[in-house]
C-alpha cells in the first residue's frame, strides 16, 4: 500500500521538498519552529534549497526544537548568507567587525568580547569581565 505525501507547509517549493528526499540532507540550524521557518524562506529568497525538520536519523520528533536542513554542498551557501547578512546589519547600525589577531606581541590570547589581551583576573577578562575559565 501506497504511503500518503505529507502536504507541503507554506513558503516550500518542489526544490526544498526535492531536497529534504535527498540522502545527503544535514542539518545547518537548529531553534524553534518560527525561527526555523524564517531561515528556510531566507535561504528559498537566495536560490538555496532548504527545508525544516528532524535530522535523517531523529525518529519522527526532535524535541522542541527542530532544523533547517540543507543539502551538504549547500553549507557553504548557508555561511555565506547568514554571514552577509549579519555584516549588513552591523553596517546598518554603524558597527565595524573587531579585527583582532593573536599577535606575536603579547603572551594573552585577546578576550572574545572585547579584544584586550591581558591576565585574567579572577577567570574573567580584566577589561570587560567576561568570565573565560
Amino acid at each position: 500500500m501506497a504511503q500518503p505525501e505529507s502536504p507541503a507547509t507554506e513558503g516550500e517549493d518542489d526544490d526544498a521538498l526535492d531536497a529534504a528526499r535527498s540522502p545527503t540532507i544535514v542539518p545547518a540550524l537548529s531553534g524553534s519552529i518560527a525561527e526555523m521557518k524564517a531561515l528556510r524562506d531566507r535561504c528559498l529568497e537566495a536560490g538555496i534549497a532548504a527545508t525544516v525538520g528532524c535530522p535523517p536519523g531523529a525518529g519522527k520528533s526532535c524535541g522542541p526544537r527542530t532544523h533547517l536542513l540543507v543539502e551538504q554542498s549547500d553549507l557553504p551557501h548557508v555561511i555565506d548568507l547568514f554571514r552577509d547578512e549579519w555584516r549588513s546589519d552591523l553596517a546598518r547600525e554603524g558597527l565595524d567587525l573587531l579585527a583582532v589577531t593573536a599577535g606575536e606581541e603579547s603572551e594573552f590570547p585577546p578576550c572574545p568580547a572585547c579584544g584586550t589581551a591581558a591576565a585574567l583576573v579572577d577567570g574573567a577578562c580584566s577589561d570587560c569581565g567576561l568570565q573565560l575559565e
